[in-house]
C-alpha cells in the first residue's frame, strides 16, 4: 500500500483509495472505488519497536525463549532474529571529570570486555582478546582523566594510564592485593615471614583512616627489617641443587625465598606507586563519606556479575550473539540507556 500518512494508494490500480470502516482487531480498511479492492495499512516502525522491545525484555530477563514466547519458543525467535543485527551504540561523552573511574576487565570464551564505571553506572567498555595496553588505551582514551582511578593491576593498564591519564592518582583494589600476596604465600605458609605478611594483608583489608594507614605502613617496614637477612638468602646452582623452573639455565645463583620477595616487591611497588591509601585523601571527603572506593567491587559484584548471569540463563549463544547480548546489558546499565519498552513475560 504506496502513500503515507491518510493518504494511501492502491497497489493494484494505484488509485486513491478511502476508509471502509475496521477490521476485527480494529484496524482501519482500505477500499479502492475503481477496482474495489481492500486493504490494511501496516505500521512497520511500530511492529518493528514490538519486536525489540520483546527481544531486550528476553534477553535482559531470566526465561528462555519458549517460556517468555510461550510455545516452543519458534515464534518468538523468528520474530527477533532481525534484532541480533542492531549495532549497540557506545554511551556518549558529555566530558564530565569523575571523582572516580574503576577498571576491570572480564573474560568468557576466547574475548575480554574491559569495562569503565563510575561507581553508578557503566560509562564505557572496549572488546579484546586480551587486556594490553592497546586495548586500555582505546578505552580510557574516549574519557577525561579522572581524580582516580581504581584498579586490579590489569595488564597493560599501568602502561595505557602513563599515556592517557598521567595525572590521575591510582587506587590499587585491596581484594586483589590480598588475592595476589596469597598466591605467593599460600594460606598456611610454612615460613614466619610469610605467616606476618599474609596476617599484615589482612590487616590492610581493615584500615580505615590515616592513623590506622600510618600504623600499618610502620609495621610493614618492620617486617622488611626484621625479615631482610631471610628475603636477602641466596641459593647456588650445583650438582645436587635442584634448579628451580622459573630459573634460566645459565643462572648461576637464585633467592631462596622468591615467593616471599614477590610480595615484597608487590607492596614497593604499590608503596612507590602511592596506591595504597588514595582512597584516604581528605581530598575525597564529602559530608562524612569517603568518594573514592579501596575495591573494585562495585564493578565485579555489579556489570562483571550481571555479564556472568545473563551468559548462564542463556546458555548456548554463538560468539556472535553471546558479544551482542553482553552490548545490550552493559548499556541498560548505563546512566542513559536506550529507552526500549520490555515487554513482561506473558
Amino acid at each position: 500500500m504506496p502513500g503515507s500518512g491518510n493518504s494511501p494508494r492502491c497497489d493494484v490500480c494505484d488509485s486513491k483509495l478511502v476508509k471502509n470502516g475496521v477490521t476485527s482487531a480494529g484496524r482501519t480498511r482500505w477500499r479502492c472505488k475503481a477496482c474495489g479492492s481492500s486493504a490494511t495499512q501496516q505500521r512497520l516502525d511500530i511492529s518493528r519497536r514490538a519486536d525489540l522491545a520483546a527481544f531486550t525484555g528476553w534477553l535482559l530477563g531470566k526465561l528462555s525463549q519458549a517460556e517468555f514466547g510461550g510455545g516452543t519458543g519458534r515464534t518468538l525467535r523468528s520474530q527477533i532474529a532481525w534484532c541480533w543485527d542492531i549495532p549497540v551504540a557506545q554511551p556518549r561523552g558529555t566530558g564530565e571529570v569523575h571523582r572516580q573511574v574503576i577498571l576491570d576487565g572480564t573474560y568468557f570464551a576466547h574475548w575480554c570486555v574491559l569495562i569503565a564505571h563510575n561507581g553508578r553506572h557503566v560509562i564505557g567498555w572496549q572488546w579484546c582478546n586480551q587486556e594490553n595496553k592497546a586495548a586500555w588505551g582505546q578505552l580510557i582514551s574516549q574519557f577525561p582523566a579522572p581524580d582516580v582511578v581504581v584498579t586490579d593491576g590489569g595488564t597493560g593498564l599501568r602502561s595505557a594510564l602513563d599515556i592517557y591519564w598521567p595525572r590521575t592518582k591510582i587506587q590499587r583494589c585491596y581484594f586483589h592485593i590480598f588475592a595476589a600476596v596469597r598466591r605467593h604465600t599460600t594460606l598456611h605458609p610454612r615460613l614466619q615471614a610469610g605467616k606476618e605478611i599474609l596476617n599484615l594483608t589482612r590487616q590492610l583489608m581493615a584500615v580505615a583512616d590515616l592513623d590506622a594507614a600510618a600504623k600499618w605502613m610502620g609495621a610493614y617496614v618492620s617486617w622488611e627489617t626484621r625479615w631482610k637477612a631471610l628475603l636477602s638468602e641466596r641459593t647456588y646452582a650445583s650438582s645436587t641443587t635442584q634448579r628451580p623452573s622459573w630459573a634460566r639455565p645459565s643462572q648461576r645463583w637464585w633467592y631462596t625465598h622468591i615467593r616471599l620477595r614477590r610480595a615484597q616487591g608487590l607492596y614497593r611497588q604499590l608503596i612507590g606507586d602511592r596506591a595504597l591509601f588514595t582512597w584516604l585523601d581528605d581530598a575525597y571527603l564529602e559530608h562524612g563519606n569517603r568518594t573514592v572506593e579501596r575495591t573494585t567491587s562495585r564493578l565485579e559484584g555489579g556489570p562483571n556479575n550481571a555479564i556472568k548471569h545473563l551468559l548462564r540463563h542463556h546458555r548456548g549463544l554463538s560468539n556472535t550473539h553471546a558479544t551482542r547480548a553482553v552490548d545490550w546489558l552493559l548499556n541498560s546499565l548505563t546512566e542513559k540507556p536506550c529507552q526500549i519498552r520490555r515487554r513482561t513475560q506473558p
